[in-house]
């Protein structure tokens, strides 16, 4: 159900496009209203989540780890698992951020063997790399499509974007010519979103929330390359368009383009109006995460909260110790002096 909700959600917003540009034609509304407001969100979006990232204490050292933390000389350190110095902090989120290094180690957890009872009886642990190849070819084609796009917003088009653009469409096939990354975006696309709706553990904790964002991607996508290869589009029109939003000086009326842009555009503008209150904002966030980005040095270093209320100092485990030894002792817990060692260096 949550997937059918997200589903209608998108097909009511496709709706909404196909009437308000098309039949009522409202071209100012979707071209030129709809794309600020939308861009006015997701930067006060971003601003507001980041702000309140930052505000959030972090009273401990919390990095997530899957290897041997920084000890003996004679022990080996696993450096990028387990990272001690901010170098290797900064290896191990370059890592995250561009490879999804942490999506590579996953695993598949699957269950055989049954009792009588019908009861699951053992678990073994199955490599999943198709999930950690399918995010990646997603979340590269997705930046590349994003970056290409900045042809639309630049005269003249600047040498690097030819050049994405030519290594995108070396195959050169059909005409207009079919980029790579068309593909490989809807793929990757398609299949984590069969993935949360055929794998029953995956479904049972997929929310609306998680539907939604694959399915709006999905159809600015197919948009897209309807838009491209079947619709009658005027190019110029569309980077006339595009070009007055950029330079804040909209064209006063808008070129005929077709409502097939329309219906595009304000797609693109949902996910941006969408983007900063969503699990999109993940994007941000690995940055800002205190399980990523701080270093497992609390043996080495310790770590101090800065928001300590400064009136309150700190009882350092010698001082419980004197406090509360006799206590301790009587109770059978081990401490680190005795009360006669403890009188003795009193005195």
């Amino acid at each position: 159900m949550n997937a059918l909700y997200s589903l209608f959600t998108v097909f009511a917003l496709i709706l909404i496009a196909l009437l308000g540009a098309g039949a009522l034609g409202m071209h100012t509304l979707f071209g030129i209203v709809i794309p600020y407001l939308a861009i006015a969100l997701f930067f006060v979006g971003v601003v507001m989540k980041v702000i309140g990232w930052a505000k959030s204490p972090v009273p401990f050292r919390i990095p997530t780890t899957a290897g041997q933390q920084l000890s003996h000389s004679w022990i080996k350190h696993d450096k990028y698992d387990n990272p001690a110095t901010g170098w290797q902090v900064f290896v191990r989120m370059a890592m995250e951020v561009l490879f999804f290094r942490s999506l590579f180690r996953n695993l598949a957890v699957q269950r055989f063997g049954s009792t009588e009872d019908g009861v699951d009886m053992k678990v073994r642990y199955a490599s999943a790399k198709w999930l950690w190849l399918f995010a990646l070819i997603f979340h590269y084609s997705f930046l590349i499509v994003f970056v290409r796009h900045f042809r639309l917003f630049t005269n003249p088009v600047p040498a690097f974007l030819t050049g994405i653009e030519w290594v995108d469409g070396f195959l050169q096939i059909g005409a207009p010519t079919l980029y790579i990354t068309d593909v490989t975006l809807v793929l990757g696309v398609t299949l984590l979103l069969l993935r949360r709706i055929l794998l029953p553990q995956v479904r049972y904790i997929s929310m609306v929330n998680d539907f939604f964002p694959l399915f709006l991607i999905m159809a600015v996508a197919c948009s897209g390359i309807l838009l491209r290869f079947f619709a009658k589009t005027d190019v110029m029109g569309i980077k006339e368009i595009t070009m007055g939003l950029f330079s804040f000086a909209p064209p006063a009326q808008l070129p005929e383009v077709g409502v097939v842009f329309y219906v595009h555009l304000f797609l693109v503008c949902v996910l941006i109006a969408y983007f900063p209150f969503s699990k999109l904002m993940h994007m941000g966030g690995v940055f800002l995460c205190p399980t990523r980005n701080l270093a497992n040095n609390s043996r080495a270093k310790r770590h101090v909260n800065p928001w300590n209320d400064p009136s309150i100092k700190a009882h350092s485990y010698a001082a419980y110790e004197d406090e509360f030894r006799e206590k301790m002792i009587d109770a059978g817990l081990p401490v680190e002096k005795t009360v006669e060692q403890a009188e003795t260096e009193a005195q």
